[in-house]
């Protein structure tokens, strides 16, 4: 296992800058998230690391060991992609050691490691079938298993879970972390997934247009995001007017910080909440969203802004109407502050 380390990292397609002076660190046995937009430049590190892409300028290292121009087949890492890239005439087991082959493995060194492999992602006596005999879930853990059969040092998943149902998907996210911490291999994830990010990963990354926004633990991104689009694009963030009229800003707010909020923290009552250490606003009811255990609702405020609120059902007060007059409360430590100078990010 090893730790990666990317530094100044700058490739540019023509004029466009797919990466633009990226620096991260990526600790051994860890399991990071690269997020951003389409074009943010998150496969393309992740392309680099592999070494599918060489930067134009930068330096990458695996362990102490530069490979910024070191052939991907020379790299030491396991891939696994979107679309898993079974071979569909191949069975399982020779999908899963087809890497042990090229690297010219003993056939008994194969049937051990590969035997390992299937047993760690629960596979135990798939080995004979072909691709089309599997679930979609269990073509992912086949996947899996040939990424990381042949021991390497890094593991790279580009958009693993995406093809794969919600529940099933979420079933997945626990077995990979499962799988993950079991082996140890320092692992870099790239996903649209806020959510999927936010339960995998020990650390994520924000990428805008080729540049890093944003990197930290996922609870210290999202509890603090750098800028505006930090503070939307992992969750969602209502921006709040400024203080005044009931809103209170955080202690140690500097001038000209935006404020926000995220949905989850806000309460909705009918009349004004009593007691200090709160912020709150007046609005309407404009709409309420049943989702099963959970509940959105859109608040128009005083001034025209809107609110999203999001929360048990339960905890809406019984019989609650759109067009309703509503308070909407939350502690001021729940209070987002986007430093000054870092608004741009919300463009």
């Amino acid at each position: 296992m090893a730790r990666v380390s990317v530094e100044g990292i700058v490739k540019r397609y023509g004029t466009v800058a797919a990466l633009d002076e990226v620096s991260l660190d990526f600790e051994d046995g860890g399991l990071f998230a690269l997020l951003g937009p389409s074009g943010s430049g998150k496969t393309t590190l992740l392309r680099a690391i592999a070494g599918f892409v060489f930067p134009d300028r930068g330096r990458i290292r695996i362990g102490d060991q530069p490979v910024e121009r070191v052939p991907v087949e020379k790299r030491d890492i396991g891939m696994m992609f979107q679309n898993y890239a079974l071979f569909p005439n191949m069975s399982v087991a020779d999908n899963v050691g087809f890497g042990l082959r090229v690297r010219k493995v003993g056939a008994a060194e194969e049937r051990r490691r590969v035997g390992e492999a299937l047993e760690l992602v629960q596979l135990e006596g798939f080995g004979g079938r072909k691709p089309h005999e599997l679930s979609g879930g269990q073509r992912q853990r086949v996947a899996l298993a040939r990424a990381i059969v042949t021991n390497p040092r890094v593991l790279l998943l580009d958009e693993p879970l995406s093809a794969l149902d919600k529940a099933l998907r979420v079933d997945m996210q626990f077995e990979l972390r499962r799988i993950q911490r079991e082996i140890g291999i320092t692992t870099i994830l790239v996903t649209h997934d806020q959510e999927e990010a936010l339960t995998l990963s020990d650390r994520i990354g924000i990428l805008r247009d080729g540049r890093l926004v944003q990197a930290g633990p996922p609870r210290e991104v999202y509890d603090a995001p750098a800028d505006l689009f930090a503070a939307t694009f992992l969750g969602e963030a209502n921006i709040l007017p400024g203080v005044g009229a009931g809103l209170v800003a955080p202690e140690g707010a500097a001038p000209g910080a935006v404020l926000a909020v995220r949905p989850e923290a806000i309460a909705m009552t009918r009349t004004e909440p009593e007691g200090a250490g709160l912020s709150r606003c007046a609005g309407v009811l404009e709409r309420r969203v049943f989702a099963g255990a959970m509940a959105t609702c859109l608040v128009r405020r005083e001034d025209g802004g809107e609110m999203k609120v999001v929360s048990r059902d339960q905890d809406i007060p019984a019989g609650l109407a759109e067009g309703e007059l509503v308070w909407l409360s939350w502690p001021v430590e729940k209070t987002l502050v986007i430093p000054a100078g870092a608004q741009a990010g919300a463009g």
